[in-house]
C-alpha cells in the first residue's frame, strides 16, 4: 500500500475537498466552520434526511447530498466523528417542518455525538430522530457484544431508500419505519490486502503481502480472519457470500433470505482496488448469488460508494428487499421504486447530473453558520480563583497530554483507528492558544469552563463527546452549589455530578477498557475522600490497569488479539491520567 500522497498532512484537508465537491456541483452549498455540506434547494415542507461520521470514506457522506438522497452531511476530521455542535449545524442548516432523521453508521463516536446533538434539538422544540445502521456480519453476536454490529457500506442503500421516501413526502414516522425496515434486513461484509495509510501518519502497520483479511472495518480494524496464502477470488466470494447468507450460522444469521425473495447487491471499493478488479468482483458475486444460493439480484451496485482512504478491499452487501417489504405491509415492487427514484447526488450511481438553480446567490461554498444564539449565559455561580494557578495547570495537564500524542497514536491504531492521539494533541493545542497567561488571565472559574468547552467543542470522535458531556455537567453542577462551598467539596462535587451525567449516556463502566475506567475512580475517590491527590492516584492506576485489559466498547471492540498478544493501556484512560497529573504537578508545587 504507498504512503505517497500529494497532500502530505490533513490539516484543512477536508474543507477544502468539500470545497472541491460543492464548485463541481452548484446546488450544494457548504458551511466550513462545521463542514457541513447541504442541498441548498432543500423543500422545508420534506422529512430531512441526514447524515455523516468521519471524513476519509468519500463519497460517503457528502457525496450523497441531493434532491432525492440527503439534505445534508456533517463531516468529521480524518476517521473521527463530527461533534455535536457541526450536527446541530447540519440540523439546521435544512430545518424542515416535518422533523428531521440523523442517520448514521454504528459507531461510539457517532452515537454519541449525533444522540447529543438530538437530544439538544428536541430540547428546541424540534423533531428528530437517530437511526443506527448495523449491517456488519463479520464479527457477529459473540464479538459485537453490548457495542452492537458495525455500519458498513450497506448503509448507502438506507440513505438512497430513505431520501427517495421525504422526497415521495413520506411523513417522519413512516420514513423513520421505512429505514428500520432496510436496516433489518441488510448485511455487508468486507475483506482486504492491506490498511489505508492516513495522511501525515509516519507510523503504519502492514498485512504481509499473502495474506489477505476478511472482515476488516473502513478505520483499519484488524477483522476477522487472516486468510494465507491468498485465496482465490472465486474462493474468497465464496466465504464472503456464506457469511451474508448462512442460515445455520447461528452468530452470523441476521437476515432471513427465502426462496423468491428480491434482493439488492452492492459491491463497494475500498478506495484502493482498480474498477477493473471491482467489477470482476462483481460478476463473480453475482455468478455465485445464482448458482449457489438461487438469488438473482434485483438490482446491482458497483463502484465506490463508503471508502476507507485508500484502502486495497472491497466489501459485498445485500438488500433483502421482499424482506424490508414484508416489515412494512408493503410490495418489493413500492421499495425498488425508491431504489429506481432520480437523484442528482453526486456519489449515487446512474444519476442525471442535472444543475437546478439554486435558490440563493452562489453555492455557499464560503458560506457561515450560527445558531442565532451568542454566549451571554449569566455567570451566576461563579467562583474567583488564582488566575495563575489556573493556567499553569491547564497548561500543564496539555503538555503532558500533547507529549504523549506518539504513544497514544500507536495504542489506538492497535486497537482502533489510530486518531486518538492526534485528537488530543490538537484539542490541547487549541486551548493553549485560546488560554490568555497571567496576567491578562481571568480569575472566573466559569470563564475558564467556557473557553474549555469552546475548545473541546471542536473535537470529533468518541473522546471528544465524552469530554464534553463531562464537562457540560460538570459546569451545571459548579453553577448549582452553595456559593460558600470550599474549593475541594466544590471540586469534588462537580467532577462526581459529571460523572453521573456521563453514565447517563455511556454504558461503559470500569473494567470496560475505556476512559470511563480512568474518570470513574478518580471522581468517586474525589467524592469520598475530598483530597485531589488520592483521587489522582486512583485515576492513575485506573488508566495503568486497562493494560492488557479486553474492550467492550468502541471500535477496539472489534479487535482480535492474537497469540500472545497483551493489549496497551487504553489511549482515552491514558489521556486521562497525563492530564490528572499534570494538574497534580502544579497543585502539589503551589
Amino acid at each position: 500500500m504507498s504512503t505517497k500522497h500529494f497532500f502530505h498532512e490533513y490539516d484543512g484537508l477536508v474543507v477544502k475537498s468539500l470545497r472541491g465537491l460543492c464548485h463541481a456541483n452548484p446546488s450544494l452549498s457548504l458551511l466550513p466552520k462545521h463542514k457541513v455540506v447541504y442541498n441548498s434547494t432543500h423543500d422545508p415542507s420534506k422529512v430531512a434526511i441526514v447524515s455523516g461520521g468521519g471524513s476519509g470514506h468519500e463519497p460517503a457522506w457528502s457525496g450523497y447530498v441531493g434532491r432525492g438522497m440527503l439534505a445534508a452531511a456533517v463531516n468529521g476530521d480524518i476517521f473521527g466523528s463530527p461533534s455535536a455542535s457541526q450536527v446541530l449545524a447540519g440540523i439546521d442548516s435544512v430545518k424542515s417542518e416535518k422533523g428531521t432523521i440523523l442517520v448514521i453508521t454504528n459507531y461510539t463516536g457517532d452515537k454519541l455525538h449525533f444522540g447529543l446533538a438530538c437530544e439538544k434539538a428536541r430540547a428546541k422544540g424540534m423533531e428528530v430522530a437517530v437511526l443506527a445502521v448495523t449491517d456488519d456480519v463479520a464479527l457477529g453476536r459473540e464479538r459485537a457484544g453490548m457495542v452492537g454490529r458495525r455500519g458498513l457500506a450497506g448503509n448507502v442503500l438506507g440513505l438512497k431508500i430513505l431520501g427517495a421516501a421525504a422526497e415521495a413526502g413520506c411523513g417522519f414516522e413512516e420514513c423513520l419505519a421505512i429505514g428500520r425496515a432496510v436496516n433489518a434486513n441488510l448485511v455487508t461484509v468486507g475483506a482486504s490486502l492491506d490498511h489505508c495509510h492516513v495522511l501525515g501518519r509516519i507510523n503504519h502497520d502492514k498485512v504481509p503481502e499473502d495474506v489477505c483479511v476478511l472482515g476488516m472495518g473502513i478505520h483499519n480494524e484488524p477483522g476477522l480472519l487472516h486468510i494465507s496464502p491468498l485465496p482465490a477470488p472465486e474462493v474468497l466470494v465464496k466465504q464472503m457470500l456464506e457469511f451474508l447468507l448462512d442460515p445455520n450460522d447461528e452468530d452470523r444469521a441476521f437476515v432471513k433470505f427465502e426462496q423468491g425473495d428480491e434482493v439488492a447487491l452492492l459491491v463497494n471499493n475500498f478506495g484502493g482496488t482498480s474498477l477493473l478488479e471491482i467489477q470482476a468482483l462483481a460478476d463473480e458475486a453475482v455468478t455465485q448469488l445464482n448458482k449457489t444460493w438461487s438469488i438473482s439480484p434485483t438490482r446491482t451496485f458497483c463502484g465506490t460508494f463508503e471508502t476507507s482512504l485508500n484502502g486495497p478491499g472491497f466489501s459485498i452487501s445485500l438488500l433483502n428487499i421482499s424482506g424490508a417489504a414484508r416489515e412494512q405491509k408493503t410490495t418489493a415492487a413500492a421499495i425498488t421504486r425508491l431504489l429506481d427514484a432520480p437523484t442528482d447526488a453526486p456519489g449515487w450511481p446512474r444519476v442525471t447530473y442535472s444543475n437546478p438553480v439554486a435558490t440563493k446567490p452562489s453555492n455557499g461554498v464560503n458560506g457561515t453558520y450560527t445558531n442565532g444564539t451568542t454566549n451571554t449565559a449569566s455567570l451566576s455561580g461563579d467562583r474567583q480563583l488564582d488566575p495563575t494557578l489556573m493556567y499553569d495547570a491547564v497548561k500543564r495537564a496539555c503538555e503532558r497530554a500533547i507529549a504523549s500524542e506518539p504513544d497514544l497514536t500507536t495504542w489506538d491504531m492497535e486497537m482502533g483507528d489510530g486518531d486518538c492521539g492526534e485528537s488530543v494533541k490538537t484539542v490541547c493545542q487549541t486551548i493553549l492558544h485560546s488560554l490568555p497567561p497571567p496576567p491578562s488571565a481571568s480569575p472566573s472559574l466559569l470563564y475558564l469552563l467556557s473557553l474549555l468547552a469552546t475548545s473541546i467543542d471542536s473535537m470529533g470522535g468518541t473522546l471528544g463527546a465524552i469530554f464534553g458531556i463531562f464537562l457540560a455537567s460538570f459546569t451545571a453542577s459548579i453553577r448549582r452549589q452553595a456559593a460558600d462551598a470550599t474549593n475541594a467539596t466544590l471540586f469534588a462535587n462537580a467532577a462526581y455530578d459529571a460523572l453521573q451525567g456521563l453514565k447517563s449516556h455511556s454504558g461503559a463502566r470500569v473494567g470496560d477498557r475505556t476512559v470511563m475506567d480512568a474518570l470513574i475512580p478518580f471522581c468517586e475517590a474525589f467524592r469520598e475522600s475530598g483530597r485531589f491527590e488520592e483521587a489522582v492516584g486512583a485515576g492513575v492506576a485506573g488508566a495503568e490497569g486497562t493494560r492488557g485489559m479486553k474492550a467492550r466498547f468502541g471500535r477496539a471492540t472489534y479487535v482480535k488479539g492474537r497469540e500472545g498478544y497483551v493489549e496497551p493501556p487504553d489511549p482515552g484512560a491514558w489521556a486521562v491520567r497525563e492530564m490528572l497529573i499534570g494538574v497534580l504537578e502544579v497543585v502539589d508545587g503551589k
